[in-house]
């Protein structure tokens, strides 16, 4: 019972903005247009967008343009040789 009360624990501020920000990168509509806007909800920890947006920012393909509300990200696919 004890591994039960282990998965269930409740995710972090972190892992729940990861999450909202992949549903909104893997919409069909982002996936076609190869962009994303990515909203700054009220209670979203400042501190978990700067270390989200550092870790995309690591991304060669990818490239962040800020607005007031948040951020938009564009993308391209790497052509495989």
């Amino acid at each position: 019972m004890s591994q039960v009360a282990a998965s269930a624990t409740t995710p972090t501020s972190y892992e729940q903005l990861g999450a909202r920000v992949s549903r909104a990168i893997n919409a069909p509509a982002a996936q076609r247009s190869r962009s994303a806007v990515l909203l700054r909800a009220e209670g979203d920890s400042p501190e978990d967008w700067a270390r989200l947006l550092d870790e995309i920012a690591e991304n060669d393909n990818v490239t962040i343009a800020w607005r007031d509300d948040g951020v938009q990200l564009f993308w391209t696919v790497p052509v495989e040789d």
